[in-house]
């Protein structure tokens, strides 16, 4: 079977829900890129993902995270950042400092289409990104930036020609209610505040169903709490 390079920024070794150990490599490492299970049953068997797969059974999105050439997934820490940024907002707007806001609490129903906004028809790799990146649909119907980047927050000095990562973007207007370009062409025009990035901590896993990619643990679904100032 062919192996392939994948970039591996975290590795999991967290074996309970929201561990907070982790394992660093740095750059890129020899992987067998291919697994011969589709994108479900690939998230199933890791549990850095356990509550990922919660929300989609809850969701009742299998067959849309199978049926996606790609698909940037979330770890546990993704999904807790939510819950904990929910809190706080509620305590804030209901006045209660003890108010708690678990996983469990969650509108399942309302943020169904959140979750497919992490899911794209087509397939997505290192091998058709660049630094201009591709601004596409995703199975919400909004769009995403996906890029692949030089960057120097993991590898200060390490080597002489920085490694590139796969970010993927959400594009925000600078207003409530404003709009969101529907191409990238005038990015530069762009304001960097519209931009939420999140580094994609591993790329390039192949399922039998399309391509998976993992966001950073600091990502928080939904990029709930971001604002442009």
């Amino acid at each position: 079977m062919k192996t392939l390079k994948i970039f591996i920024l975290t590795l999991f070794a967290a074996t309970v829900l929201f561990s907070c150990k982790k394992d660093y490599v740095i750059g890129g490492t020899p992987f067998n890129a291919k697994v011969n299970m589709t994108t479900y049953d690939y998230l199933k068997t890791n549990h850095a993902f356990d509550t990922l797969v919660l929300m989609i059974n809850k969701m009742q999105l299998k067959d849309e995270v199978n049926t996606s050439g790609t698909f940037f997934a979330m770890t546990n820490y993704s999904i807790h950042n939510y819950v904990l940024s929910k809190q706080a907002q509620l305590r804030i707007t209901q006045n209660d400092e003890n108010l708690v806001y678990k996983f469990d609490d969650i509108d399942f129903v309302a943020l169904k289409d959140s979750l497919k906004s992490y899911m794209f028809k087509d397939k997505y790799s290192r091998d058709n990104l660049t630094q201009k990146g591709v601004y596409v649909q995703s199975k919400d119907g909004e769009r995403r930036l996906m890029q692949l980047l030089p960057t120097t927050d993991y590898t200060s000095g390490i080597f002489t020609t920085n490694p590139q990562y796969i970010f993927f973007t959400k594009v925000v207007p600078l207003v409530p209610g404003g709009s969101v370009p529907t191409t990238i062409d005038g990015i530069a025009a762009l304001d960097s505040r519209q931009f939420l990035y999140t580094l994609c901590q591993t790329t390039g896993i192949i399922t039998t169903t399309g391509v998976l990619h993992v966001l950073s643990n600091n990502h928080t679904f939904t990029y709930f709490g971001n604002i442009s100032n």
